[in-house]
């Protein structure tokens, strides 16, 4: 008898990992609607921090990236937030990504992924791949950094005429003119600064405004934006529906293929040609319209901000921070005026409660006091 042909001996190997998937090309196209407990399948090479911290947020159960999940290009901590987070990561080649079909079922094991009856081959991305990549890249760090000035540079020198000339003025409804404006991006801790505005939007109420995906930032605080401004390939349909005025930011040359979406969506948009990035694009905004003092929210200031966004040097934004000068502040900056009135608020608060029961406990002592001298001096009239 062939005793090995008999389940009951046999064991079967029990997936690490099984449910449905989301599948998305593009990242932050797939995050718009990103329901929880999901295994992802992404195309993102070099998985940053903001991604990373959107798929936890999204509570995903794991991710499969067929592209490569960290290079050693430049350094960065997105997939070691996710290891961190009890969120693994497996990595397939890049022909299997069209084999995924967004709604399916899949189990993951150890060195396969299955779907139905068809396997392929994985490896899992773990914290010791992690820490070899890192170290790699930060033993490329100034021959990097190099390349990235000199990038910017270069395209600052081409772009330098166009960030001289004034936009197109757009017939806004919503005025700017001598008023505070925040400008919230999608950039690293974004959600927790924008958190700590709360003080400064709540005394200042500045114009608000949403490049893409920060929309939805602040739509989950409960704020209401008053422009949208970017590509439109990261903000939702909710945000992009809430009431707020769409500028679309378009290319110098005219071309927009965000009014491709609002159009889709039955939505007037104001389309606004302009070099660089969707950020730069509602600073310059909000700069041509009269806005006294621009404010940032997850703002792109350094080299690896800008590597994880795809671009290899930041010349365009150098230019507009240099044309708006010293009306550019981030929220970090201005951040701890807005904790000190709180701070000295809180502090006199707890001084007028105490000061109030230890003057109440004065005056029951003193009517005690009162009381038994009374009664001593009666005593002695009374003798």
């Amino acid at each position: 008898m062939n005793w090995s042909s008999l389940s009951l001996f046999t064991s079967k190997p029990l997936p690490l990992c099984k449910g449905k998937i989301s599948v998305g090309a593009i990242t932050k196209v797939l995050l718009r609607d990103l329901p929880p407990g999901r295994i992802v399948v992404l195309q993102h090479r070099d998985l940053d921090e903001v991604v990373a911290q959107e798929l936890i947020d999204h509570k995903v159960k794991a991710v499969i990236n067929c592209l490569t999940t960290m290079s050693g290009a430049y350094p960065t901590q997105g997939p070691l937030m996710l290891l961190q987070a009890q969120i693994p990561i497996w990595e397939v080649d890049s022909s299997m990504f069209d084999i995924f079909t967004a709604n399916s079922e899949i189990a993951i094991y150890e060195n396969e992924v299955r779907i139905g009856h068809f396997h392929m081959a994985c490896a899992s991305f773990t914290k010791e791949k992690w820490l070899h990549f890192q170290q790699l890249a930060h033993a490329q760090s100034s021959q990097l950094l190099e390349q990235f000035i000199e990038n910017s540079l270069t395209y600052a020198m081409r772009e330098k005429k166009a960030v001289l000339e004034p936009l197109p003025l757009l017939p806004l409804q919503t005025e700017m003119t001598e008023k505070h404006v925040l400008i919230v991006s999608r950039g690293k801790g974004y959600k927790k600064d924008l958190l700590a505005a709360k003080a400064f939007i709540a005394e200042v109420k500045p114009i608000l405004i949403g490049v893409d995906g920060g929309a939805d930032a602040l739509l989950e605080l409960g704020y209401q934006p008053h422009f949208i401004v970017g590509d439109m390939d990261s903000v939702t349909d909710e945000a992009l529906l809430c009431g707020a005025e769409i500028v679309v930011h378009a290319y110098p040359d005219g071309t927009s293929p965000g009014l491709v979406r609002t159009n889709s969506l039955g939505l007037f948009a104001h389309v606004l040609p302009c070099f660089g990035t969707s950020e730069d694009a509602a600073l310059l905004l909000a700069n041509e319209h009269g806005a006294q003092w621009l404010v940032t929210v997850g703002a792109h200031t350094h080299m690896i901000d800008f590597l994880e966004k795809g671009r290899e040097g930041m010349g365009s934004t150098l230019l507009v921070r240099m044309k708006i000068g010293a009306r550019l502040v981030d929220i970090k900056s201005i951040g701890v005026l807005y904790k000190k009135p709180h701070f000295w608020r809180r502090e006199a608060v707890t001084t007028i409660v105490l000061s109030l029961f230890f003057i109440a406990i004065g005056f029951l002592q003193m009517h005690w006091i009162l009381g038994r001298i009374a009664h001593v001096v009666w005593r002695l009239g009374g003798d």
